[in-house]
C-alpha cells in the first residue's frame, strides 16, 4: 500500500501518515519496541513494505538504527513510547548524534490537552522535546494531525541537509491512535523527501585547490567521516593515487579504505601517522572536524601551520578553520569535492614531482611495516588464558574480507583496533567519539540487518556485553546470526589500570597488576557467556587456547545462528594495551 491508497480512505489512524511517509521516504526497517500509544503507526508497518524489528531495550534500538544508517548510507528509522520509554532510547540519542548518524526517532507522548505544557502530574510525561532537542539536530513535538506531515516532511530535510545527525520527532497519542478524515494535502510528494542535491565546490575553490596541491612536494590526505557518509570511499582512494598522496584518517573515518593499499597509513600506526602529518607540506582534510582524537590539528602531532598549508571541506561549514587555520575553506559534500577535484587535476594534468612524493609514501609505510613486526610478536605468546592479540589477528583470518567488525570496550577495543585490518571499505563499525560501552551489541545487529548476505561480528569485552546482554535473544528471535567474541578478563581493565598508577605507580610498573585489595571495585564475578548464549537459544562455545580459537569461529559460522564465544584472555596482559600512554597524552592540550 502506498499514498495513493491511503488517499482513497475517508478517515485513516494518524499513525498511518507516519507509516506512508516512511515508506515515500524509503523506509523499510524500523527499530523499536511496541506499546499501545503508537498502535495506530506499527500496526500499518507491514502494510506499507515496513518491518518492526523489537529488540529488548530502546537504547538498542536506537544503536540498531544507527548502524544501520552508517553502514548503507540510508536512514535509519527507531522508535520509543512516551515516558520511560522515551528516557530509556536517551544513551543511544546521545551516542548516534554524537556519532554523526542519519537516525530518525519518532516517540509518542500522551494526549493533547494535558502536555506541553503538563498539566501537572501527568502520567508517564516528562518535557521529551525540551530533553532531546540538545543533544539532536532537530526536535520537534507535534501539536495537531494538521501539522503532522509537515513536522515529519521538515524532519526529512534536516536529516539530509548538513552534517548527519539524530532528529526528534515527538507524536501524541490522541495523533497516533485517532482516526482522522484525510485532507490529501497532508500526503503531498512535493518537497518531502528533503534536499538530496551533494553541495558541489565552486569551481575557482576547485581550481585553486589543484594549484595548491600541484605545488606540494609531499601533499596529504586526511579523511574524516563524512567520507563514509557521502559514499566517497573509491573517490577518496582514486584522488590519493592520481597524486601520489598518504591517507590518513580519522578514528570515525578507518572504514574507508583498505587499509593494504600502498598509500594508506593506519591509524593504530600512531606514530608512523604522527610523521606523516608532521612531514607534509599540504594537507587535505576531507569531512573532518580535526577534533581532539586529531590532536585539533596542532602540533607536534601535525606540522606547524606557517610551514603547512591545509585545504579544509566538510558540510558543515561552521567547523571550517575552527581549530586550525584553513588556507582554503571549502563548503562541499565529500564524494561531489573529491569527484570535482579528480576531474580538474586529469583536466589539468599537472606535472609533479611524483618521484618526491613516491619516496614519501614509500618512507612512512616502511614506518607501518616496522611497528607492525612489533605489534606482532605479542602473537608468540601462545599462553592459557590467551593473549588479547590473537583475537582480532584469528578473526582476519578466518572472517571473510568483506566482513563487517564492531569493536566494543576499553581495552578490547584497542586490541582490537590494533590488530584487525580493514580490508573492506565500510566494514568496521564503533563509537570511537564516545567510547559507549554495549552499543556494539545492538550495532552489530543493526548491521547484519542492513547486510543480510554478509558475515557480521563484534569483538567485545564482558564489562561491555553485560550492559546489553539481554540482545542475544533479540538477535535469536529475529534470525540474525551475529557472533559475539566476548573477551573474558573479569575486571573492568581500562579503569583498573588507571587506578593502578593512581595509587601505587611503582608497584604496578614493577608487578604489572594489584590485588582486588588495591583498587577500588575495579573487579567483576564471573559471567559464563558461553551458557547465557545457550539459555537464549544461541549457539555457545567457550576458549582459552589460541590454537582453539579458529575452530570456535568456524563451529559457530556453521550454526546460521547468532553465537558467543566466551573467550578467556589473561587478565594482566590485557590492562597492557598498546599505546596506552598515547590515549592518556590526547585528552592534554597539544603543546607546539
Amino acid at each position: 500500500m502506498g499514498i495513493a491508497a491511503v488517499l482513497k480512505r475517508d478517515r485513516v489512524r494518524g499513525g498511518e501518515i507516519v507509516s506512508a511517509l516512511l515508506q515515500a521516504e524509503g523506509v523499510r526497517h524500523v527499530f523499536g519496541i511496541i506499546d499501545g500509544t503508537y498502535f495506530g503507526m506499527y500496526s500499518t508497518f507491514a502494510q506499507h513494505g515496513i518491518s518492526l524489528i523489537t529488540p529488548r531495550h530502546e537504547t538498542s534500538a536506537v544503536h540498531m538504527a544507527g548502524a544501520y544508517a552508517r553502514s548503507t548510507g540510508q536512514l535509519g528509522v527507531c522508535m520509543a513510547s512516551n515516558g520511560p520509554g522515551v528516557a530509556n532510547a536517551l544513551p543511544g540519542v546521545a551516542v548516534e548524534n554524537a556519532e554523526g548518524n542519519r537516525v530518525l526517532l519518532i516517540t509518542s507522548c500522551r494526549r493533547e490537552g494535558i502536555i506541553y505544557p503538563d498539566r501537572g502530574g501527568t502520567f508517564q510525561y516528562f518535557p521529551q522535546v525540551d530533553v532531546t532537542a540538545p543533544m539532536t539536530k532537530w526536535s520537534c513535538a507535534v501539536p495537531s494531525v494538521e501539522r503532522l506531515s509537515e513536522i515529519l516532511r521538515r524532519a526529512f530535510r534536516v536529516l539530509w541537509t548538513g552534517r548527519p545527525g539524530v532528529v526528534h520527532v515527538d507524536v501524541p497519542e490522541s495523533i497516533m491512535n485517532g482516526k482522522f478524515e484525510i485532507d490529501p494535502a497532508w500526503l503531498r510528494l512535493e518537497g518531502h523527501r528533503g534536499s538530496r542535491e551533494r553541495i558541489a565546490a565552486p569551481e575557482e575553490q576547485v581550481r585553486q585547490a589543484v594549484r595548491l596541491i600541484g605545488r606540494a612536494k609531499r601533499p596529504l590526505i586526511h579523511a574524516g567521516s563524512g567520507v563514509i557518509h557521502a559514499g566517497a570511499c573509491d573517490e577518496l582512494m582514486e584522488l590519493a593515487k592520481l597524486i601520489e598522496a598518504p591517507i590518513t584518517t580519522s578514528w570515525g573515518a578507518r572504514a574507508a579504505v583498505d587499509e593494504r593499499v600502498a598509500n594508506v597509513v593506519p591509524m593504530q600506526y600512531i606514530d608512523a601517522v604522527n610523521v606523516a602529518r608532521c612531514t607534509a607540506d599540504l594537507v587535505l582534510v576531507i569531512g573532518s572536524r580535526l577534533g581532539e582524537t586529531d590532536w585539533w590539528g596542532k602540533p607536534p602531532y601535525w606540522g606547524q601551520p606557517d610551514r603547512q598549508q591545509l585545504i579544509q571541506a566538510d558540510l558543515d561549514g561552521e567547523c571550517l578553520g575552527a581549530h586550525r587555520p584553513a588556507n582554503l575553506a571549502i563548503q562541499a559534500d565529500a564524494k561531489e569535492l573529491l569527484t570535482q577535484l579528480i576531474r580538474e587535476h586529469r583536466a589539468r594534468t599537472p606535472v609533479f614531482d611524483l618521484s618526491a612524493r613516491s619516496a614519501f609514501v614509500e618512507g612512512v609505510r616502511t614506518a607501518c611495516t616496522v611497528r607492525r613486526k612489533k605489534l606482532d610478536k605479542q602473537l608468540s605468546d601462545r599462553g592459557v588464558p590467551m593473549h588479547p592479540a590473537h583475537v582480532a589477528t584469528v578473526c582476519r583470518q578466518t572472517f571473510a574480507d568483506d566482513a563487517i567488525l564492531v569493536i566494543d570496550g576499553g581495552n578490547t577495543a584497542i586490541w582490537a583496533n590494533f590488530y584487525h585490518e580493514v580490508r573492506t571499505p565500510g566494514t568496521l563499525l564503533s563509537t570511537p567519539k564516545m567510547g559507549m560501552l554495549g552499543a556494539g551489541v545492538a550495532q552489530a545487529l543493526g548491521a547484519k540487518v542492513a547486510h543480510p548476505t554478509r558475515q557480521v561480528y563484534c569483538i567485545i569485552g564482558d564489562g561491555a556485553m553485560g550492559f546489553h546482554q539481554q540482545e542475544i535473544e533479540t538477535a535469536i528471535r529475529n534470525d540474525l546470526p551475529v557472533i559475539y567474541l566476548v573477551l573474558c578478563d573479569k575486571q573492568w581493565g581500562m579503569v583498573k589500570m588507571n587506578q593502578q598508577f593512581a595509587l601505587k605507580p611503582v608497584k604496578t610498573l614493577l608487578k604489572k597488576s594489584l590485588s582486588a585489595q588495591e583498587t577500588i571495585n575495579a573487579d567483576l564475578h564471573e559471567t559464563r557467556f558461553d551458557d547465557l548464549a545457550r539459555a537464549m537459544g544461541a549457539h555457545g562455545e567457550r576458549v582459552g587456547d589460541p590454537a582453539g580459537l579458529a575452530g570456535a569461529i568456524q563451529r559457530s559460522l556453521a550454526t546460521g545462528r547468532c553465537s558467543v564465544i566466551h573467550v578467556d584472555v589473561d587478565p594482566v596482559k590485557h590492562m597492557w594495551a598498546p599505546n596506552l600512554k598515547t590515549f592518556k597524552d590526547m585528552h592534554e592540550e597539544p603543546a607546539g
